[in-house]
């Protein structure tokens, strides 16, 4: 069986939600070839933080480093993908119980914010705990990718979170759409663009099926098959 590829990135659009009070995304074209124009020339405007994102250090630091300084090697490799069934609230190592995590270096998490439409904000969504964290940086894991907007609570003002996963030099990947990916183990590649001096940028994160053993979907009991 060929390779299967599934984007799980969020469509980029100007009814693409963002956080709130943040920047929407917005366009405007310069040349138009219906006008005559030699070429389609557009400008964009987003935030950093737009759609599926890698945070930089420096969105949650007064020193940190910008996307174009971060290790790229963190974002390519083997990801484990869990669902869990937690709705809301602190997730914990609990919340894998009878989840196959063996040798996991990569953890992308899947909740049903990844059903929440592109335009519509998920209200009271799961967030990492640092107890979490440790559990995680004890396995040496180096990315932790989730489908809700932050991997800290909606309204936390210290990021708990965020900080203790740089603690264990632990990058992050935010709002990615899991929706039809069966839980097992992929090639994760979702590559951050080189910006200098801002704190964050979308990427297009995709998932590569590693051989012809594709994952298969959970059974019914939730427990999901590793590829």
């Amino acid at each position: 069986m060929a390779q299967q590829i599934y984007d799980i990135s969020r469509r980029i659009s100007p009814e693409l939600v963002v956080w709130p009070g943040d920047t929407p995304f917005s366009y405007r074209q310069l040349l138009d070839k219906r006008q005559s124009a030699s070429v389609n020339l557009t400008t964009l405007t987003l935030s950093a933080h737009t759609g599926s994102h890698a945070d930089a250090p420096w969105h949650f630091m007064r020193t940190g480093i910008s996307p174009a300084d971060m290790p790229l090697d963190k974002f390519i490799g083997p990801a484990h993908v869990a669902s869990i069934d937690r709705k809301q609230g602190g997730i914990t190592p609990d919340d894998f119980k009878g989840k196959d995590l063996e040798g996991v270096k990569r953890l992308l998490i899947h909740t049903w914010v990844s059903d929440s439409p592109d335009h519509e904000w998920p209200e009271d969504f799961p967030y990492l705990t640092t107890d979490l964290v440790d559990w995680l940086g004890e396995k040496q894991v180096v990315l932790m990718g989730v489908d809700m907007p932050s991997v800290d609570s909606f309204d936390s003002e210290f990021l708990p979170a965020h900080h203790r996963m740089h603690r264990y030099d632990m990058v992050n990947l935010e709002m990615l759409m899991l929706k039809g990916v069966p839980d097992g183990v992929y090639e994760l590649i979702a590559l951050p663009l080189k910006f200098t001096d801002v704190d964050g940028s979308p990427v297009r994160a995709i998932l590569r099926t590693l051989d012809s053993n594709s994952p298969k979907p959970a059974p019914s009991n939730g427990q999901p098959e590793s590829a």
